[in-house]
């Protein structure tokens, strides 16, 4: 009796283990999805045309509070664990962070935010006696891998601004995020959704170098094409939604 009663609390504390580990998972599930639709709000206010300071101002604003109250929920829940064990629930909303994070940064400075210094306004929303969450390495490269994606959609836009040149310097930064992931991809796992993105990065340099060389070729008069359904626009096949 005393096997089979020894057996039976194991057994229910096994299950009182899991259930508390399933329950964890789904707030971080739902952490991750505010993070992630929070993000993506502060990426469409970057994308915004109206007064270029009060866009980044509010923008810079808005990325704080999706750290300060959604990151944060995250870190709660996540500080001092194993955080590998809970990656796949957590990793899109943090990846979608990221995005936003260095598409902010871009243009703001016109530089790249990098993995050390997302970190570090991270630290502040840890207890300084556990070990503190920290975004890995492989979910700021998938951000980082999406943020081209935006910078396609940046550099389009501004093409049809007629800033040709701003939309060259993007070009420019994106041919470099696309040539350093090149040489790191090859090392990673081959189960890794990188592989994935690099297909869709190059896509996105091919379509920003059309772009602006199609402008510097034919001039002004090039712009108007952008999105059009003529045979001869660089664009044929690119939906809205892309651009």
């Amino acid at each position: 009796m005393s096997t089979h009663s020894s057996l039976k609390d194991a057994f229910s504390s096994y299950a009182d283990h899991l259930n508390a580990l399933n329950e964890k998972r789904e707030r971080i599930v739902k952490a991750s999805r505010d993070v992630t639709m929070n993000s993506k709000k502060v990426i469409f206010q970057v994308h915004s045309k109206a007064n270029r300071e009060e866009v980044l101002e509010k923008a810079e604003k808005d990325l704080a509070a999706v750290r300060d109250q959604h990151i944060s929920r995250l870190v709660k829940e996540l500080q001092g664990t194993d955080f590998w064990k809970l990656r796949r629930a957590y990793s899109p909303g943090v990846q979608e962070y990221v995005e936003a994070a260095t598409f902010f940064k871009f243009c703001q400075t016109g530089t790249l935010l990098n993995l050390d210094e997302i970190n570090a306004s991270l630290l502040s929303l840890s207890d300084p006696s556990l070990e503190p969450l920290q975004i890995n390495l492989l979910d700021y490269l998938l951000g980082l891998a999406d943020l081209t994606g935006e910078l396609m959609r940046l550099a389009i836009g501004r093409i049809s601004d007629g800033e040709v040149e701003y939309s060259e310097r993007i070009c420019q930064f994106v041919r470099d995020i696309y040539r350093e992931l090149t040489l790191l991809v090859p090392l990673m796992d081959d189960g890794s959704d990188m592989k994935t993105k690099m297909d869709t990065m190059l896509q996105s340099v091919v379509k920003i170098e059309n772009a602006c060389f199609s402008v510097r070729v034919r001039g002004s008069e090039y712009i108007p094409l952008l999105g059009s359904s003529d045979p001869s626009s660089f664009l044929v096949g690119v939906s809205d939604a892309e651009l």
